[in-house]
């Protein structure tokens, strides 16, 4: 990571541009612009980029004017990129020039949410793991088959590029850059100061919203599946999922992954977590209940699936979402 000189506070820009909604951008202003003189260590000089100096519309109805420039961003220590525009639209040409020079000069390069987009139009994230929020992860795998796309974490920390989910998880990396930058004490005074929570458990796996397979008549999968979901709480084994589809084992097999991606047993696990999370949510049935009637053999069994696809413990999930 690019270092300040001795005696200059380390500067952050952000990326203000038409169109932002104005959530990531006042995080990452929270974070960096407001003096901190109680924590005793050098803060931030945060400057707010733009690629004009023309109001710019923000979401909610209003506008903003950045009172600094791209070549500002291309000099900057740190640069967060809080969004873009269009994730199916282009990143402008002068935005990824100043990305790769920044980056090239040796910036610590920083994406919240849809702000992936721009670092991966910039070729910032080829080779790499990123983040981004997960309703986007398909359409950023698509568009740049290079990123090596993550949909189940709150960010990436890949050293010199740092990429996040959803707006909310900015948050959380952005207390984790000041706790690379000065330690847990200080990142940990800062969140308290924001009320939030110094480190979360899990990842966003927990916020996806879980998805039933379409069916239709002359889809062999798709009726295996439905008749899985209807019997998640008994024993399924692919002999069984190939009869429900009427078709051989191996042909099954090797229908199911070419639609899913994955093998039959891997996605009925994943389907008995997601109906696990309901259950979870609403009633107070205990955690070894729960996995028994979603089809989980021991309560070991549901505790280890569950915490591998959730990034989190049942009772965990269960204290931050249950009512």
């Amino acid at each position: 990571m690019l270092l300040p000189a001795p005696g200059r506070l380390h500067t952050v820009a952000v990326l203000a541009f038409d169109g932002m909604a104005p959530f990531e951008l006042g995080c990452v202003v929270e974070f960096f612009a407001l003096p901190r003189p109680e924590l005793d260590v050098p803060w931030y000089d945060l400057r707010v980029c733009a690629e004009t100096r023309e109001p710019l519309r923000v979401v909610g109805g209003f506008t903003m004017r950045a009172e600094h420039g791209l070549d500002v961003l291309a000099g900057a220590d740190t640069v967060v990129v809080p969004g873009v525009a269009d994730v199916r639209g282009q990143v402008p040409a002068a935005v990824i020039g100043a990305l790769r020079l920044a980056h090239a000069r040796g910036a610590r390069m920083v994406s919240i949410c849809s702000g992936a987009f721009a670092l991966a139009a910039a070729g910032l994230l080829d080779g790499r793991e990123a983040t981004t929020h997960w309703r986007y992860a398909d359409l950023l795998r698509r568009r740049f088959p290079e990123v090596r796309v993550n949909p189940s974490v709150l960010y990436v920390d890949g050293g010199d590029v740092l990429t996040s989910a959803g707006s909310a998880a900015g948050l959380d990396l952005l207390v984790h850059l000041v706790r690379r930058d000065h330690g847990p004490n200080v990142a940990n005074a800062v969140a308290r100061r924001l009320v939030i929570a110094p480190h979360r458990e899990g990842g966003q796996a927990q916020f996806i919203e879980a998805a039933v397979p379409p069916v239709e008549d002359d889809d062999p999968v798709g009726r295996a599946m439905a008749w899985a979901l209807g019997h998640l709480s008994e024993p399924i084994a692919v002999a069984d999922l190939a009869r429900a589809a009427h078709l051989s084992e191996r042909s099954f097999v090797r229908h199911f992954r070419r639609r899913t991606g994955t093998s039959p047993l891997r996605w009925v696990i994943s389907q008995r977590v997601a109906a696990s999370l309901a259950m979870l949510e609403s009633t107070d049935a205990p955690v070894e209940a729960i996995g028994a009637a979603v089809g989980f053999e021991s309560p070991a069994t549901f505790r280890h699936h569950f915490t591998r696809t959730m990034r989190t413990s049942p009772s965990a999930y269960r204290r931050a979402f249950a009512g």
